[in-house]
């Protein structure tokens, strides 16, 4: 594509052929105002009314059939040569033009086209004296509240605009024509009142997703009128994924929730690529799905088994039906991984550092897999005879198969990284003596723990921990018929679940959390329940009854409410009267899991008051350079894909501690994923595709796996029910005006030409971002201390005012409505906006 020489308002611009003037000037610095034009959009031509559109249920006809959508007509331009003003978004450049686009008769057409768009707009507070600072609420003039601006007063892209082009004196005052607001659809409203008719959520949902949800009619007066095009946004096929709502230049369209990032992605603890592997799954790419998950975790089958999928709660499509079954499509993706993503991995030079690990589970083997990648020597030194940690003696096998455990550690171990079994450390601090530059913890929390009752010590009575770990290694367990489980979290379900498998003929749990705030995953829940096991929830205990030293039962009290102190320390109330007695024969506690103490006082290590190792919150260091801590060692209990990414995240501060920068990123995949989504009726009523389980009767006969895996056409199916909600992330922010600089140099000089009255004074840093707003009896005295006081200002800007305490609150509530925190020197002031 050859390239364009032009001149714009005296400047010379090049630019490739098939530019816009628009984009044009833009490219080089120049602005053009414009409002129905986004970088994201095409250049619109013939853009035609439909027949009919809709505004929740009233339906409204097209009364202008041979009318065309000329867009807003602020981005007009002279184009020397050429009679009239020419539209800049929507022509293309040519060679030696001569263009102009700030003559005074352009800047005065302008400003008659944004007279002509505001009396259809709440425009009052832009026109407002008092308006700079203002919240809206409440208002000194009084105006009508429908008159007013949107809540995107003070960082509206349309304001912005308006007050660049200049509100001519003699706009018509608003009139309320009490259009639809439609509130009751999911994820995000729409006010019609509010809206200017610049078709950019028409164009980016037809013309760049594909999708069509949304058209225009014009009414008599030839105004453009949008909506959807059936009576609900479910009806019209919208696929939700909020890219309208993304280049809404008003507050026509607002998010209910607002979010910056995919929710999926965000409440993901290793932090994958949530969507990305979602989409590629749903179009039949399950390995390449699955490079996207290895270039976070290098555990992904074992996550495909046991995640928690903390990420289905936060996914947005359980607004519509039904979150998306994120954990089973990545159980699909991680089983068809064929390993091609080794073939883009890049080459590493060996930085002859080495690195000592101690344990092997999630943490240990997920922080050794990364620092091999870092380029580092690494030896894992596990106490046991078989790797794994907690995976191997904690999680029962009808969760995750012993051999997709093995064929997972083997991957990571085939990657260059030494382990050596049944080495167990003394003193970790000998590692460090000649023999490694730099060690990590990973030992977990290996020892459970009993209640300190009455009865812990009677024939029957057993420790969670050590019963999974004797199930595991083939040990002997003596059970009873009668099983009670203590404790509400995730071991508790595996123990009980096991104890069922093994032919206890009742089982049940009893926690002293209620139902709701149980520590359990809620389907670890659910699907306990479904094995016939009763949970007992809001029970403290007592004591553990005995008869001829043996469990009888447990003696309990129901609890009206409980809570721990920041210290760890428990705070109950019982409720009086209410002391019952659950009946068993074996009582397994599953209350608690803590670290190995005596190793942690062999090494010198410090423990925190929760009882975990202390370390650096930034960079999991320990009290001892050089040794560093990961997995539940320092969180305390936690999921296996929090401990994978304490893991990669030790593996970085590894790393850098060696010398190194930490970057671990990696496109293993190597695919594109384009912004387009396709017309799909019934988006919204298609049902979730769980995995299949095996028949009921069958849970608790054997330790198979409960959960199956989807099939392609499933999982495909599935995948496709993404709302691909964090394509708007990818939307370009729109290119706004130039604001003029109201601020000068933080220095002596300056300050000594501020007057001595009441005002109120905006310090901003070297990057011209304000850090502290204040009002002040005297500005210049208060600007000649502040010049001792804030290091980091570099400029300051002040307005007189008498009125300069309540001053000061108005541009503070505009401060927070535009960034959401207070500046940092006014931080202490946040809890009173």
């Amino acid at each position: 594509m050859s390239i364009i020489s032009l001149i714009i308002d005296e400047v010379k611009v090049t630019a490739h052929e098939g530019t816009t003037i628009l984009e044009a000037a833009l490219g080089a610095d120049i602005y053009i105002p414009h409002i129905c034009s986004h970088p994201f959009l095409p250049p619109f031509k013939d853009l035609k009314p439909a027949e009919f559109i809709y505004q929740g249920e009233s339906r409204l006809e097209n009364m202008k059939a041979r009318l065309e959508y000329e867009g807003c007509q602020l981005c007009v331009a002279d184009i020397e040569g050429i009679e009239g003003l020419q539209r800049a978004c929507n022509t293309q450049i040519a060679e030696g033009m001569v263009i102009r686009t700030n003559t005074p008769e352009i800047q005065e057409f302008r400003r008659d086209r944004l007279m002509h768009i505001l009396s259809r707009h709440p425009h009052a507070c832009l026109t407002c004296a008092q308006k700079e600072g203002c919240a809206r609420f409440p208002c000194s003039t009084n105006v009508p509240e429908n008159e007013r601006c949107c809540p995107l007063f003070g960082s509206c892209e349309f304001q912005r605009v308006a007050e660049y082009i200049g509100i001519k004196p003699e706009t018509p005052r608003y009139i309320f024509e009490d259009l639809p607001v439609i509130e009751g659809e999911p994820l995000f409203k729409r006010d019609y009142n509010l809206c200017i008719g610049c078709t950019r959520c028409i164009r980016v949902c037809r013309d760049v997703l594909g999708v069509g949800a949304l058209d225009f009619v014009f009414n008599e007066d030839g105004q453009v009128i949008v909506g959807t095009v059936a009576p609900t946004l479910k009806e019209s096929a919208c696929r939700f994924c909020t890219a309208c709502v993304e280049v809404c230049p008003t507050g026509a369209l607002l998010d209910k929730e607002e979010y910056t990032e995919a929710p999926c992605q965000t409440s993901c603890p290793a932090g994958i690529d949530v969507p990305r592997y979602v989409h590629l799954v749903s179009e039949g790419k399950f390995a390449e799905a699955a490079a996207v998950i290895r270039e976070k975790v290098p555990l992904p089958r074992v996550l495909g088994y046991v995640c928690p999928h903390d990420c289905e709660l936060k996914c947005r499509r359980g607004e519509i039906n039904e979150p998306v079954a994120i954990r089973a499509l990545k159980r699909v993706a991680a089983e068809s991984d064929d390993r091609r993503w080794k073939e883009r991995l890049k080459p590493v030079a060996p930085t002859g550092k080495k690195v000592a690990i101690v344990g092997s589970g999630p943490a240990g083997l997920s922080a050794a897999y990364f620092l091999t990648r870092l380029g580092h020597s690494v030896t894992i030194f596990e106490a046991a005879s078989k790797p794994g940690g907690m995976m191997q003696t904690a999680i029962p096998r009808f969760l995750l198969p012993q051999g997709v455990l093995d064929e997972e550690i083997e991957e990571i171990l085939s990657s260059g990284v030494e382990l050596r079994l049944d080495s167990p450390v003394e003193d970790v601090r000998e590692l460090l003596k000649g023999r490694y530059d730099a060690a990590l913890l990973a030992i977990g929390l290996q020892e459970g723990s009993k209640l300190p009752i009455p009865g812990s010590d009677l024939e029957g009575v057993l420790i969670g921990l050590d019963f999974l770990r004797d199930v595991s290694e083939g040990g002997e367990v003596q059970l009873g018929q009668r099983v009670l489980v203590l404790g509400g979290g995730g071991v508790a379900c595996d123990v009980a679940r096991t104890a069922r498998r093994l032919g206890a003929q009742r089982v049940a749990m009893a926690c002293l959390e209620s139902r709701d705030t149980m520590p359990a995953f809620r389907p670890d829940i659910s699907q306990t329940e479904a094995e016939g096991i009763e949970i007992f929830p809001s029970r403290s205990f007592k004591q553990i009854l005995g008869e001829n030293g043996k469990v009888k039962g447990v003696e309990c009290l129901k609890v009206k409410w409980m809570e721990f102190d920041e210290e760890g320390r428990l705070h109950l109330e019982a409720v009086p009267e209410s002391e019952h007695i659950l009946e068993a024969d074996t009582v397994i506690f599953a209350v608690g899991q803590a670290p190995d103490y005596q190793f942690a006082e062999r090494s010198g290590l410090e423990l925190t008051s929760r009882g975990v190792i202390k370390a650096s919150s930034e960079t999991l260091e320990t009290n001892l350079q050089g040794i560093f801590v990961s997995g539940d060692a320092v969180t305390g209990p936690a999921s296996i894909v929090e401990a994978v990414a304490t893991g990669r995240a030790a593996a970085i501060s590894i790393d850098k501690y060696l010398g190194g920068q930490g970057l671990l990123e990696e496109d293993l995949s190597g695919e594109e994923i384009p912004p387009y989504l396709g017309r799909e009726e019934g988006f919204a009523e298609k049902a979730r595709v769980d995995p299949p389980l095996l028949p009921a009767e069958e849970w608790t006969r054997s330790f198979k796996q409960v959960e199956l895996v989807l099939n392609a056409e499933q999982a495909v199916s599935e995948g496709s029910r993404c709302l691909r909600c964090n394509l708007r992330f990818g939307i370009p922010k729109p290119i706004l005006p130039p604001q003029q600089k109201l601020w000068v140099e933080f220095c002596p000089e300056n300050v000594n030409q501020a007057p001595e009255s009441e005002g109120v004074y905006r310090l901003l840093d070297e990057h011209e971002n304000v850090i502290y707003i204040k009002g002040a009896i005297n500005l210049r005295r208060e600007l000649d201390e502040q010049l001792e006081l804030r290091e980091t200002a570099r400029y300051f800007t002040y307005e007189e005012e008498p009125m300069y305490t309540q001053r000061e609150s108005q541009l503070l509530q505009q401060y927070v409505a535009e960034h959401g925190q207070m500046p940092e020197g006014n931080r202490e002031l946040d809890d009173l906006f």
